[in-house]
């Protein structure tokens, strides 16, 4: 890699908060999981469920994000388990997004506990000093003004800003400066180079090859008979730093959606309803804050033998109320259940196909014919969430869910509107 000049190059941060989960669970609750030595978030005790995150003694033991709750428990039975804290970790990202936004010209939130910052050309901003003293600046701030420890990475490019943060961990700072990508790569593992997956690893590692300074010397020629044109070209540049990917401030947004992993798997079709008027409920709660609606509704459902199944459909007109976005999901769920009957593990709701929310809006004959979104669907969701707002979450539930069962010990995950990078 030609090293880039000094007076031209990115200089690219990525903010990476320490533990996200970990940390917001302790401050929510600071005589329970505050206090807890042995901390996993997400899932629940009896072991169902995935790990979301994982403090660090924990990790000693094996344990690391998206293992199996029965299995990190089997690895470090004393853990403390605790569901996510949801709706703090939200408001969380938001507070420290809102600090980064003061500091640095684009931000782009890579998941809600990561965010890109491209600072080039703030040098007069910051009076000429290093991306590396700045880097400590933000951190700084971060953690003064909202709390939250937070890691930061550098360099002139984001892959390497992303293996950079984890140098930094926990609560530091690693800049790597410009013209040494290289010599910073080839410190790296094969198996640590984002993008380079499990599959290309064995097929690397039948050749004998584990490290980026083992590939460093193989021709591009080889890489692209061995890889194809594509693949080959682009393992090449990968390993060299070449990275064209740019901070974006505003990124498409995706799809927002919310699943649920139940305590124990759910034979009947009421009891799986129930939950999942409350996942529609919580994806049209989100749709409607970022002011936005969706064309397509997708249900994922996964069988107590791991099977997973999904369903789709695209809607003739956008929705962002909670019935409208139920009734679709509701007849998903039958055609699924239809096509298999199993007991199920997970229950999942999404939307996708976004579109920005409305303004001045004519009726639709839609309307009239009783679907897939009326007037009336509407401003029911619109005043409950003001309700919820003013009273809190559980002010106004269907009588569905208000059923005997239905706040089960189970495990929720939201997944806001991002760019996949």
């Amino acid at each position: 890699m030609t090293p880039p000049d000094s007076t031209a190059a990115r200089r690219i941060l990525l903010v990476d908060c320490d533990v996200f989960f970990v940390q917001v669970a302790r401050q929510e609750d600071p005589d329970g999981a505050g206090r807890a030595p042995l901390l996993v978030v997400g899932g629940s005790p009896s072991g169902r469920g995935v790990v979301t995150s994982a403090d660090y003694p924990v990790r000693e033991f094996g344990v690391r994000s998206g293992m199996p709750m029965a299995r990190a428990l089997e690895l470090c039975p004393r853990a403390t388990v605790v569901p996510v804290p949801r709706e703090a970790c939200r408001r969380r990202s938001r507070q420290v997004r809102a600090v980064l936004r003061e500091m640095a010209p684009v931000v782009q939130a890579a998941s809600i506990d990561e965010f890109y910052l491209d600072m080039t050309g703030t040098q007069r901003l910051y009076r000429g000093e290093s991306l590396e003293d700045t880097a400590h600046r933000i951190r700084r701030r971060v953690l003064d003004r909202t709390g939250t420890s937070v890691s930061v990475g550098g360099g002139t490019v984001r892959l390497v800003a992303k293996l950079a943060v984890e140098r930094g961990k926990p609560g530091g700072v690693h800049v790597v400066p410009p013209g040494r990508e290289a010599a910073f790569l080839r410190e790296h593992a094969l198996a640590r180079i984002p993008g380079i997956g499990p599959s290309l690893l064995d097929q690397l590692e039948a050749k004998g090859i584990r490290t980026v300074d083992e590939l460093l010397p193989v021709d591009q020629e080889w890489l692209r008979r061995w890889f194809g044109p594509t693949r080959g070209r682009w393992l090449w540049e990968r390993i060299r730093g070449i990275d064209p990917s740019t901070v974006e401030a505003e990124p498409e947004r995706k799809s927002i959606s919310s699943e649920r992993t139940f305590p124990t798997d759910i034979e009947a079709d009421r009891t799986l309803r129930r939950h999942l008027q409350r996942l529609s409920m919580e994806v049209g709660r989100v749709l409607r804050e970022k002011g936005m609606r969706a064309r397509t509704v997708t249900v994922k459902l996964r069988d107590s033998d791991f099977t997973t199944r999904q369903s789709s459909r695209t809607l003739p007109e956008p929705l962002q109320s909670d019935q409208a976005i139920y009734r679709t999901a509701d007849d998903l769920l039958g055609d699924l259940r239809d096509r298999r009957r199993a007991p199920a593990r997970l229950l999942g709701v999404g939307v996708s196909s976004l579109e920005d929310g409305p303004g001045a809006r004519q009726l639709s004959l839609l309307d009239e014919a009783g679907g897939p979104e009326t007037d009336r669907d509407r401003t029911l969701s619109r005043t409950t969430d003001e309700l919820r707002r003013r009273f809190g979450p559980d002010a106004v539930l269907p009588a569905r869910i208000m059923e005997p069962g239905g706040d089960d010990d189970d495990q929720d995950r939201t997944s806001e509107p991002e760019d996949t990078p």
